[in-house]
């Protein structure tokens, strides 16, 4: 198939780790390179944030990458992109209308609302992953949300519009059902993990012990909680990764609140901020690692558990999205309410003193990788939803023809 994914704000090829680069970059990256060694032809649209960057180049996984001119060739908070998806859809029908896909695949909704804009006219089949929902960052997020008021009525009207959606874990889909969303137009395909690069490796014997955290440094990501444990944790170190680059972190205004409040519980000491690292030096990060923690207020799936568990680490993760899914507690990890910092210390405690429980956990976590979330799997079952799609669009119009 001739398979075009939309990711306005996540290139595929961009930096992770900053404010707006995350799993979705990961995802979308992944999910291109495991349909092309498929045979398909793989095009990802992403919006052109820097002047200097071609307009087409192919990744070195074999997908293309078309920077899309909409809104200044500049970094641009995601937040603030909506004013730019005309523009981002007029391009798209004019690339498409040259050269049609057989699918089209929108990530998050701002995605959506640009692909079929384009896609309706050309009678294009589109499939939507909406990677976070309006409706339940507002739930969590009240004022501080600063999502465009438009959202959460563009997500509804991509439920009503687009051919199918792919939600990434259970807590979605029930979501997605209470807005009104047919069970028979909505998969589940959850986020996967590269297996053959996320893999085992021995603890450093140094005779410490470590928690890692890994993820951009936003408020909800819950870093907070962990940096107010680690009062009730004494000699336990944590490594925090994600944000700016190192030689920025002192300018970052997280980075400064995180530092003020573990200065204020006397263990500032114990916790070094490492800043941003390229997603192929996490596996490294991770064998620092005694338990990987994870405790977002809310998380539409979270990638980083699952690298994680690939990488043989127990995890401990808030009871939310898609941790609810991979975390199963007493076997790959332990789950606490979200937002709970006091559990967290206890749960972190009581793990820590128990070497055997973090190696059986470790353990079941990498079969558990390996059995339900390799990209191979996730991109076989993606494959599955749009060759039903693009079946379903085209057996009415083959009718007609008769």
């Amino acid at each position: 198939m001739r398979i075009a994914l939309v990711s306005e704000h996540a290139d595929p090829l961009g930096a992770v780790g900053g404010v707006d680069a995350g799993g979705q970059n990961v995802h979308v990256a992944a999910l291109a390179a495991h349909l092309a060694s498929r045979g398909h032809e793989v095009t990802v649209f992403t919006r052109r944030d820097d002047a200097a960057v071609a307009t087409r180049l192919r990744a070195p996984d074999g997908y293309l990458v078309e920077h899309v001119p909409a809104g200044p060739p500049s970094e641009v908070p995601k937040d603030e992109l909506w004013p730019f998806m005309a523009d981002f859809a007029r391009y798209l029908a004019a690339r498409w209308a040259a050269e049609r896909p057989d699918v089209v695949h929108a990530h998050f909704w701002m995605s959506g609302a640009a692909a079929t804009s384009a896609a309706g006219p050309l009678d294009i089949p589109v499939v939507q992953t909406f990677h976070a929902l309006g409706t339940v960052k507002r739930r969590y997020q009240g004022a501080h949300d600063t999502s465009p008021l438009a959202r959460t009525s563009v997500e509804r009207e991509l439920c009503r519009t687009v051919d199918h959606v792919i939600a990434t874990c259970s807590d979605e889909v029930a979501e997605l059902r209470r807005a009104g969303l047919p069970r028979a137009k909505v998969s589940l395909v959850p986020c996967g993990v590269d297996v053959a690069r996320f893999t085992p490796a021995p603890h450093p014997g140094d005779g410490k012990q470590r928690l890692v955290v890994v993820g951009r440094l936003v408020e909800r990501k819950g870093v907070a909680d962990v940096v107010d444990a680690m009062a009730e944790l004494p000699g336990v170190e944590l490594l925090v990764v994600g944000g700016p680059a190192r030689d920025s972190l002192a300018l970052d205004p997280e980075v400064q609140r995180l530092r003020r409040r573990a200065a204020a519980a006397g263990s500032l000491q114990r916790i070094e901020f490492f800043g941003r690292v390229c997603h192929d030096s996490l596996p490294a990060v991770f064998a620092l690692a005694d338990v990987v923690v994870a405790v977002p207020w809310y998380e539409p799936f979270g990638i980083v558990p699952l690298e994680a568990m690939a990488c043989g680490r127990p995890v401990v993760g808030s009871a939310v999205g898609g941790l609810l899914d991979t975390i199963l507690p007493g076997v790959t990890g332990e789950l606490i309410p979200a937002r709970r910092s006091d559990l967290l210390a206890i749960t972190l405690r009581d793990l820590l003193a128990d070497g055997r429980r973090r190696a059986a956990y470790g353990a079941a976590g990498v079969h558990r990788a390996h059995q339900h979330y390799r990209w191979e799997q996730v991109a076989a079952e993606t494959e599955d939803v749009y060759t039903r799609v693009v079946e379903s669009v085209s057996a009415p119009a083959a009718e007609a023809l008769r």
